[in-house]
């Protein structure tokens, strides 16, 4: 059964059936009064999401060429920017600022551990100077999930722009665009929207407007002014994919036929239901129940088996396919993704796989016991 493979990695994730006939629609113009009708709808939906009565810009590219977006239109060179690290994706973001000529003051809490809000209350009341504050939702490397309302208030105190990645959250964990004052949110198509890599969805606030419009720095693909003009008339600054709008429309509707709410409190049950798991078979749970990611879970791989000899025998025997460690932690972990298109039933052929081939690689395993662990959460047995 080759052609059966289970995707559990943080993107791409699988795409559901009914947004992947609406991809496979006869093509449209992108200047038709079709693609405005649907740009329309999209728009209002997506404001939801994003919960925020500001426009959200649909831009075909990558979630990075989202993050550079935001930089891009934020960043001159000399600017100081303070960077909140806790994983790979942080240090990306500080990345792409640092390329645009930025000072990038960066506090690294540690991989696994969440931003210290009091750290950032401190270095913000000694450093009046920074022009944007950068932050990660869910951090995808380490499973992480940080306390976005809780910077935003901090940050709002201060001339600074929050730039929120929330690639890997946004429609699979709760964030309020405005209400917890994030100035720029970023989020892309591949992940809990559950769509085929190729969008990014870029939220912008008042305040982000007001030095936008100031800013200087060279952009031309990247230029949120060029694409509010074009959203202006329902447009695309530059030409669209299509296909993927057509996605993206069918998928928002799954999402708010499923209510929103009931889309977190689903990804909470995956995340709870995963964790028991993996502390039923004795393994260790890289983040703190705290501060875990609601879509994906990075579980330390046991003394003596190697993360990526794991994830091969997954893949070979069994047609399950975990996310291997990234930066510091490759070969040390593996990730599980519950986002998007995933239901009880995709956590427990994931289980029972990881506990096959942990069996193949001679880890003492009481085969059944993670699944059972997880049946236990999705039976409500668990208290």
């Amino acid at each position: 059964m080759q052609e059966k493979q289970y995707l559990m990695i943080p993107g791409p994730t699988p795409v559901p059936p009914s947004v992947v006939a609406a991809m496979s629609r006869p093509m449209i113009g992108h200047r038709s009064e079709d693609f405005a009708a649907l740009h329309r709808r999209i728009q209002e939906k997506i404001r939801q999401v994003f919960q925020t009565s500001q426009e959200v810009f649909i831009l075909t590219n990558s979630g990075t060429g989202g993050l550079e977006t935001a930089v891009a239109n934020v960043i001159s060179p000399g600017d100081r920017v303070l960077a909140l690290i806790t994983g790979n994706f942080g240090e990306r973001f500080a990345s792409i600022a640092r390329a645009y000529g930025a000072e990038v003051d960066e506090v690294n809490f540690g991989w696994g551990n969440p931003v210290d809000l009091a750290v950032v209350k401190e270095k913000l009341a000694r450093n009046p100077g920074y022009k944007a504050v950068l932050a990660t939702q869910n951090e995808t490397s380490t499973g992480v999930l940080n306390d976005i309302a809780g910077i935003g208030a901090l940050v709002a105190e201060t001339p600074a722009l929050l730039l929120v990645d929330g690639v890997s959250g946004v429609g699979g964990i709760e964030i309020k665009m405005d209400e917890w004052q994030v100035d720029i949110l970023v989020t892309a198509s591949q992940k809990a929207m559950m769509l085929p890599p190729g969008l990014a969805m870029v939220g912008v606030s008042p305040k982000a407007w007001a030095v936008i419009e100031e800013n200087r720095s060279p952009r031309f693909y990247f230029s949120l002014p060029a694409a509010k003009k074009a959203l202006a008339k329902w447009n695309t600054a530059y030409t669209p994919n299509v296909a993927l709008f057509f996605g993206l429309d069918a998928a928002l509707d799954m999402m708010l036929a499923e209510g929103l709410e009931n889309v977190y409190r689903r990804h909470l049950l995956l995340a709870k239901a995963t964790r028991a798991a993996v502390r039923a078979l004795g393994l260790s749970l890289l983040a703190a129940d705290h501060c875990a990611s609601p879509t994906v879970t990075a579980v330390h791989s046991p003394e003596g088996i190697a993360a990526d000899d794991l994830r091969k025998v997954l893949k070979e025997e069994f047609g399950i396919t975990f996310a291997g460690g990234q930066g510091i932690l490759k070969g040390k972990i593996f990730r599980i993704a519950h986002m998007g298109y995933a239901g009880k039933m995709d956590v427990l052929i994931a289980i029972s796989g990881l506990e096959m081939a942990l069996a193949r690689l001679g880890y003492p395993v009481e085969l059944g016991k993670g699944v059972r662990a997880a049946q236990e959460v999705f039976l409500g047995r668990d208290l």
